[in-house]
């Protein structure tokens, strides 16, 4: 199964994505598109910043989008993470 396949059968689910340079992402899943999935991160709810269009008035916003190609691993997290 790839990567795509996984996260647009996970849309709505708190994950843990793990670059291949390291970088740590934490967040739910909004939207996949062939290329990228879109985390809503979890310090964004939190008040500490946002990323997206929702700054502009458009909504929530996207998120943060991670390129399917750069990701090592995927993890689900359980809801009380946060």
């Amino acid at each position: 199964m790839s990567h795509y396949d996984f996260c647009r059968q996970n849309v709505g689910r708190p994950v843990k994505i793990v670059t291949h340079d390291g970088i740590v992402h934490r967040g739910i899943i909004r939207r996949v598109n062939p290329s990228k999935v879109f985390i809503d991160p979890f310090d964004a709810r939190r008040g500490a910043g946002g990323y997206g269009y929702g700054f502009f008035g458009y909504g929530r916003g996207l998120g943060i989008g991670i390129a399917l190609g750069a990701i090592a691993t995927i993890a689900f997290l359980p809801f009380f993470f946060w």
